[in-house]
């Protein structure tokens, strides 16, 4: 499956949606959205965290294009135990701070973590969505679970992005969970559709190949279990059958059946493992599988008379 998914299919979302900002409009909307969702948004202070390098320079530049200046952003990387990194980034200079909420319009406290829709246009909504993915939103390992969802700090934050998501047509749910608000969709389709509409499309076709795979193994389990079920039934059915044809053997001996009924009997005894299809298929003059079905009740009556006359 390593074709299909790769160590953490979230990570290539985003490596993929980093890609994406090719002129100053979506550069200044993706920013936005990765602003307003970033771990600590104020007046006083701008602190960007992720394990993504890729979004950790995007984020740098971003801030440095926007702001007009370079080297705004200051960076610790801590290395964890699983090998992985994080990236805290902070702007460093009060100026530049101040320069980005006057370049967002933010005119208030109140409006801080807001959406406020001048600062997107129509027709850049879907960098604005891509930065806030970039900034609070994960995608769990398709193959696991189909489950994508945004982590917000703020109650006005989280309705203001569901109605945004709502207004293109993406279903969403929300719930609380350690103090954030987590907003949350769920389903393939709905997941392929957010991915396809902020550019993430090579991740979304990804995404339907897991689902193909996945389909595909689901039902040779199913065919497997079937044929599983299917085997253990005929292997009963075979031990009961060989048990009647033992007991009018040792009873009344081999020559109490009919002709007809002693060489299904004697097939059986010989391949307990063969389904009455193919025990029909060896006889001299072959017989369907109800035929040879009749033949083993016949069998199976006898035994039952025998064993009655003993009582």
């Amino acid at each position: 499956m390593k074709g299909l998914c790769s160590l953490s299919f979230s990570y290539d979302v985003k490596k993929e949606l980093c890609r994406l900002n090719s002129d100053r409009d979506r550069k200044y909307s993706c920013l936005y959205g990765m602003l307003l969702f970033c771990k600590k948004f104020t007046p006083e202070s701008i602190v960007f965290q992720t394990e993504n390098d890729m979004v950790a320079k995007l984020f740098s530049s971003l801030v440095d294009e926007v702001v007009g200046g370079q080297g705004c952003v200051g960076m610790t990387v801590t290395e964890k135990k699983n090998t992985s990194s994080i990236y805290v980034l902070n702007v460093v200079k009060r100026e530049h701070i101040e320069n980005l909420i006057y370049k967002y319009r933010i005119s208030s406290r109140s409006l801080i973590h807001r959406i406020q829709n001048e600062n997107i246009g129509n027709n850049n909504v879907f960098s604005f969505l891509a930065g806030a993915f970039l900034s609070c939103g994960s995608i769990m390992e398709p193959i696991k679970e189909y489950h994508l969802e945004f982590v917000v700090p703020y109650k006005d934050l989280m309705n203001d992005l569901i109605n945004i998501l709502n207004n293109m047509g993406i279903s969403v749910k929300s719930t609380e969970r350690k103090g954030n608000y987590v907003i949350y969709m769920k389903g393939s389709e709905t997941i392929e559709d957010f991915l396809t509409l902020t550019g993430a499309t090579l991740s979304s076709i990804n995404l339907m190949n897991i689902k193909i795979y996945k389909d595909i193994r689901n039902k040779a389990n199913r065919i497997a279990n079937c044929d599983s079920a299917n085997i253990e039934r005929t292997l009963k059915a075979s031990e009961n059958q060989i048990k009647d044809i033992e007991y009018i053997i040792n009873t009344a001996g081999i020559d109490y059946l009919p002709d007809d009924l002693i060489s299904i009997a004697e097939l059986r005894l010989e391949y307990p493992e063969f389904s009455l299809r193919e025990l029909g298929e060896d006889l001299d003059k072959p017989i369907g599988r109800s035929g040879v079905n009749h033949r083993l009740k016949k069998i199976s009556e006898i035994a039952y008379e025998l064993r009655d006359s003993k009582i």
